[in-house]
């Protein structure tokens, strides 16, 4: 690996480490990502100078933590870099609970998670030309092998840092990698430690998993390891409950179900794809059997939206995001006919937002395909989607009506009042049901005739 790999920005400060006689490596993400050709997105460093003398000679960054690592504007993100230390005692599984300083590279790449991230590079000085690694775990065979492996003993590294169970399941799922097995047997067996870990680090590390083009793939391997039920027990009610009955042809379990609609959701978005998953997660709390045998969930669609709001608090999502899950699960069930009228439509998309449409439009494909349907959209639905653009082309409020105030007291002979705004909405109300009325020559007509 050459020197022309790396940004002038990053070998600046390699350079200006190695002038003041500090050893200086890059670690972690940042390597892997060199060494598989990816863009690097974060570039941290490790350093035997403590972090008084890293300010030293970065005089510019910030030290607000007790982990030794001091943060700096690059100028394109924020880069950090960290003092060397060694394997201590971690009580709350996540920190440790103290510091130990090291000048030895080997010994703070051992008490890294897993061997994909345990690799240091640091320039050549005395050629000022490449770069060197020091691999002491073999992580660069496992980026070959493809395998997630954690450093030296699991069982000590999960119990360690809890989040590290969530972690390795999250590379795998982004890399494409497979989880070496006594590694993945290690977060089977500790998996219940995530309990200790704070709701919003396991969000952050599920929503990578979900922002994952292979989402399906990391959400059932969070159920094999059992960590799904941990962090999601209300989907795991889904799994081995059946819709079935003589008035359905296909019979599913509504877990593998809710698994299939994410893997089949044709969208990008993390929050689209977590409502995917929890789409049906009000059927086991509305599960019925009718007297003709068949199974039937009514209102679950109202039932599993205020489980996610519950969600979206435990998860702490923002206000926003709480909204837009809220309302792509309570309104998932919209039907589709090619007889709707314009106001139908007009309270699909005031109850689904505008904004949030095209999401919903893509948890319905994953429903569909999900639930066994070889097409991802019938003529109804094509047709439905045509007539939400129509409508959002007509008028959406009183001002994009042909006539106004002026209009109305001008025919009536009136003076301003509220009777002028009760005509306007009686006219817009006519209008929302057909819009064709809304014409100039019709509404002044209109206007004479309305009580």
């Amino acid at each position: 690996m050459n020197d022309y790999t790396l940004p002038s920005r990053v070998k600046n400060i390699l350079d200006k480490f190695q002038k003041a006689n500090f050893q200086i490596y890059i670690v972690g993400g940042a390597v892997r990502d060199l060494l598989t050709k990816k863009q690097v997105k974060d570039w941290d460093f490790t350093t035997d100078a403590k972090p008084e003398e890293i300010l030293k000679v970065i005089p510019e960054g910030f030290y607000d933590n007790k982990f030794g690592t001091v943060g700096f504007d690059s100028g394109d993100g924020i880069f950090e870099i960290t003092t060397m230390r060694k394997e201590g005692i971690y009580k709350d599984h996540r920190h440790p609970d103290k510091l130990s300083w090291t000048d030895n590279i080997e010994e703070d790449l051992a008490r890294r998670d897993f061997t994909i991230n345990a690799i240091a590079a640091s320039v050549i000085p005395r050629f000022n030309r490449g770069i060197q690694l020091t691999d002491p775990f073999h992580g660069q065979d496992d980026i070959k092998d493809k395998i997630i492996r954690a450093v030296g003993d699991p069982q000590k590294r999960f119990q360690e840092d809890a989040l590290r169970l969530i972690r390795a399941i999250r590379f795998a799922t982004e890399l494409g990698f497979d989880i070496e097995k006594k590694t993945f047997a290690a977060i089977t067996k500790n998996a219940h430690l995530l309990k200790e870990i704070a709701n919003e680090r396991v969000r952050d590390e599920l929503f990578k998993i979900l922002a994952s083009s292979s989402s399906y793939i990391g959400i059932v391997k969070l159920r094999e390891a059992g960590i799904l039920q941990i962090i999601l027990p209300e989907l795991e009610g889904c799994f081995g409950l059946k819709q079935e009955g003589p008035k359905h042809d296909r019979v599913y379990d509504i877990g593998e179900h809710s698994l299939l609609t994410l893997k089949y959701a044709p969208s990008d978005d993390p929050l689209t794809k977590f409502a995917a998953l929890l789409h049906d997660v009000g059927k086991p709390d509305t599960v019925s059997t009718q007297e003709d045998g068949n199974v039937t969930f009514y209102q679950h669609d109202v039932v599993g939206a205020n489980i996610a709001r519950k969600i979206a608090k435990r998860f702490n999502l923002s206000k926003k995001q709480t909204e837009k899950l809220y309302r792509l699960i309570r309104w998932h069930m919209f039907s589709v006919n090619e007889d709707q009228t314009d106001s139908a439509i007009r309270r699909f998309i005031k109850n689904v937002r505008l904004e949030n449409i095209e999401d919903m439009m893509a948890l319905r494909v994953g429903d569909r395909l999900g639930g066994g349907t070889q097409r991802e959209t019938s003529w109804r639905m094509e047709k439905f989607k045509e007539k939400i653009k129509q409508v959002l082309k007509k008028p959406f409020s009183i001002a994009d009506l042909k006539v106004d105030g002026h209009d109305v007291m001008k025919v009536l002979n009136i003076k301003p009042g509220p009777k002028v705004g009760e005509i306007l909405q009686k006219l817009f109300e006519e209008v929302l049901e057909d819009s064709t009325k809304n014409k100039r020559d019709y509404l002044l007509e209109k206007i004479q005739h309305i009580d």
